[in-house]
């Protein structure tokens, strides 16, 4: 059988039970990206001594363990890693079924938060406290629904043969479907999520081959709808003072443009080798907030200099090149837009979160990818990882 982008499909790997049923010639471990692997468990090692180096002076962080953000960073790459072999193991095409039930499981979550079982942490009431100092942040995972949802709609007749590209009616209904767990988090309000999930929606529809006034009509809705939430008062205050503060360093440098001011300065002051693991005067002195979450980066800049942030930029690189890689090799629509959606969603996080750190973006509180401190964004990072990987497990078998 051929699909319409004249693709063999009559050799894929076996749809289910993906590490039991390929041969040893064609073992799971032989078809894994393994610079994707090593890169994401490079950045999560090299996270947990930045975590550690911006919290084990934090008592009234760390109830005086300074070891206690160390071990949990650890225990939450554990439990990705674990996440990541189980999204292999099922594999994305078996997924693609279950697709609709994660995507409702997703939408109770996030309705969760908005309940009395949610809560605020630095401005966002985006959070679920589970207890026994856990937490859980929704849109971390609708980031993943949205692009299996997408895909699940927009590949399914594309890859049966009878269409080239995802009709109009198609589309539509895979937007809707965005739209709605989105406009959920933007009541949080969830700014920054919102913004990486505009972007993986953006991502998706040209990965998908839909018609480019889409795309453009996306775009313009985008920009509509940011005058719109800005007129009529949906973003807080502190939001809406953030990007004052990125037009305008200079406008508050004590208050709201005190983290972006005291990031520069923490970057800045670490030169070519930076001032030694343990030694930033900015990290020992905690004037950088945040700075196991958001603000990570600042640690490298100041700590391991040019050369340690710019090892981070290479690692992240490797995982958006490998992931390009896999986009481009699979002859399934529906991978491909999986991992359109996945290289979308590291590449701008990436970007933002880096970007602001150095003042050429505003601060929207999001977390720097397998390196910032947090469970919620660690599984879904890994997660992602799963599903590229299972994506390019389940090529087309070589002779």
């Amino acid at each position: 059988m051929t699909t319409p982008h004249g693709f063999s499909v009559s050799r894929y790997a076996p749809e289910r039970g993906t590490l039991a049923k390929l041969t040893a010639r064609d073992s799971v471990l032989r078809r894994l990206d393994w610079p994707i692997l090593l890169s994401a468990l490079a950045l999560s090692g090299l996270g947990a001594l930045l975590v550690w180096s911006a919290t084990r002076g934090r008592t009234e962080l760390n109830n005086g363990d300074p070891y206690y953000f160390l071990f949990r960073h650890m225990l939450n790459t554990g439990i990705g890693l674990a996440l990541m072999i189980g999204t292999i193991w099922l594999g994305h095409r078996t997924l693609r079924g279950a697709v609709p039930v994660l995507y409702g499981l997703s939408i109770v979550l996030i309705l969760a938060v908005l309940t009395p079982l949610g809560a605020t942490i630095n401005g966002a009431h985006a959070w679920i406290v589970i207890g026994g100092g856990f937490s859980l942040q929704p849109s971390e995972f609708v980031k993943i629904t949205i692009i299996l949802i997408m895909a699940m709609l927009l590949a399914a007749k594309v890859d049966a043969g009878d269409q080239l590209h995802p009709d109009h009616r198609t589309v539509a209904k895979a937007l809707a479907l965005a739209a709605l767990p989105m406009g959920i988090v933007m009541l949080m309000p969830d700014l920054g999520s919102v913004m990486v999930m505009a972007v993986i929606v953006l991502g998706v529809l040209l990965a998908s081959g839909a018609s480019n006034r889409w795309v453009l009509g996306l775009i313009g809705a985008g920009v509509l709808g940011a005058v719109l939430v800005t007129a009529l008062g949906m973003l807080d205050e502190y939001q809406i003072n953030r990007f004052a503060a990125f037009a305008n360093p200079d406008l508050d440098p004590a208050g709201v443009g005190y983290n972006t001011n005291q990031a520069r300065i923490a970057i800045g002051s670490g030169g070519l080798l930076g001032a030694g693991l343990f030694k930033g005067s900015q990290t020992t002195g905690q004037f950088v907030p945040e700075q196991q979450t958001d603000f990570v980066f600042t640690v490298a800049g100041e700590e391991l200099g040019f050369v340690g942030a710019g090892l981070i930029l290479v690692l992240l690189g490797v995982i958006l090149w490998r992931a390009c890689r896999i986009a481009r090799e699979t002859t399934e629509l529906y991978g491909t837009i999986v991992a359109a959606g996945i290289i979308a969603w590291f590449a701008f996080q990436s970007f933002e979160n880096i970007g602001m750190t150095l003042g050429i973006m505003p601060v929207a509180g999001l977390p720097l990818p397998f390196v910032s401190y947090g469970g919620s964004s660690m599984f879904a990072v890994w997660v992602a990882i799963g599903l590229l990987q299972s994506i390019r497990v389940q090529r087309p078998m070589t002779a």
